[in-house]
């Protein structure tokens, strides 16, 4: 199977965005992140393209998916034919939001565990 083109529009810290990158590294996918935290011109590209303000949304060889999460694009790429199922576990939960003590982290500016990904 061929690359997917991906963008990813996902926040600097989210459980639901962290779901979506887990699917991404689990089978081995290239993807661009906007981070629409960081920058609010990707927020507002994303709003545009899904017609909707809720993230993450992933848009894959131009189909938009809105207000996503992990499982949701992992179930899609596979019924589409653009992903052969795959047993292994994903690195982190991929369809829940962040922890209270990742809220309490964000809120102290560092999150455990959690990968800093810069847009």
């Amino acid at each position: 199977m061929s690359q997917p083109k991906i963008t990813a529009y996902l926040k600097t810290y989210c459980g639901w965005s962290e779901g979506v990158r887990a699917i991404f590294r689990k089978y081995g996918l290239e993807w661009e992140e906007k981070d629409i935290i960081k920058n609010p011109a990707f927020r507002w590209e994303m709003e545009q393209k899904s017609g909707q303000p809720l993230s993450p949304c992933v848009e894959v060889n131009g189909t938009m998916l809105a207000d996503i999460s992990g499982e949701e694009v992992e179930k899609w790429m596979v019924e589409n034919n653009l992903l052969v199922s795959s047993d292994t576990a994903p690195d982190a939960p991929i369809n829940s939001s962040c922890t209270d003590e990742q809220h309490a982290a964000m809120a102290r500016g560092s999150v455990p565990g959690q990968i800093k990904f810069i847009a």
